[in-house]
């Protein structure tokens, strides 16, 4: 039989206590030992936190030829995980405040260096503050236009409930001609 301490409140019961099904130490959410289990320590001591608000996301299919001088949304069609369901539409909503670890990975494929002053940037687009990595594609750096590149950019994000997290790319000036393809990824989890 499951050993247990339940805390009774007025609107809320919560649990601690060994689940006898697979010899785990939780503590979560109802009277009843392994129901919406929030934290378990099994007998390695290794701690999990299933409900954790995390997320992996990709780009369903390239998204060719992006905007030239303009701030581009990065479309992700494809959801790994969503812990908490809490990306939509190309925007992750933090459920909680707190410090979110982002991170941002952008392959973009036929990179112009057409112009003396070119430059790309990738953005990690938050409610407060923007986060951004830039790499120089002008003709000194590159000789010829760039079959390929990998930006990435990691970030610990203060974030109140009900912020929001998207991602942008930039392109400076050149020709339009840059995908971003679906080697990219954006993922993040509430960290503290």
């Amino acid at each position: 039989e499951d050993t247990k301490i339940v805390f009774d409140g007025n609107a809320q019961d919560y649990y601690m206590g060994l689940d006898d099904t697979d010899d785990d130490l939780k503590i979560g959410l109802g009277s009843a030992v392994g129901t919406t289990a929030h934290i378990v320590i099994d007998e390695a001591g290794t701690v999990t936190m299933p409900l954790q608000p995390a997320f992996l996301v990709q780009p369903a299919s390239h998204q060719t030829d992006i905007a030239v001088g303009a701030y581009v949304t990065i479309v992700w069609g494809t959801e790994r995980f969503d812990v908490g369901s809490n990306f939509a539409s190309n925007t992750f909503t933090a459920p909680v405040t707190g410090k979110y670890q982002l991170n941002l990975e952008v392959r973009m494929d036929n990179m112009d260096t057409d112009v003396a002053s070119m430059y790309y940037q990738i953005y990690i687009w938050t409610s407060n503050a923007n986060y951004y990595v830039t790499v120089e594609t002008d003709d000194n750096i590159f000789d010829d236009d760039v079959s390929y590149w990998h930006l990435g950019l990691n970030v610990l994000a203060d974030m109140d409930a009900s912020d929001t997290v998207y991602c942008r790319a930039y392109q400076s000036d050149g020709t339009v001609q840059t995908d971003i393809t679906t080697a990219s990824s954006f993922s993040g989890y509430l960290a503290t």
